[in-house]
């Protein structure tokens, strides 16, 4: 798998992880150590894009 296609990727899990969280939130009674796990794990896949972009900058 390229970068590039590595890339959208993890910006479509990213999304994926976005919209789960926001479905959480809209919850009577959200789970706070489902969303603290579901917020870590986008924090990891949004710095995962971020070395892979500056990788294919350079």
């Amino acid at each position: 798998m390229s970068n590039k296609a590595h890339v959208q990727a993890l910006v479509e899990k990213h999304a994926n992880l976005e919209q789960i969280i926001a479905q959480e939130l809209a919850r009577p009674s959200p789970d706070q150590l489902k969303l603290t796990e579901l917020k870590k794990r986008k924090l990891r896949i949004k710095e995962a894009i971020t070395r892979l972009e500056r990788g294919l900058l350079h």
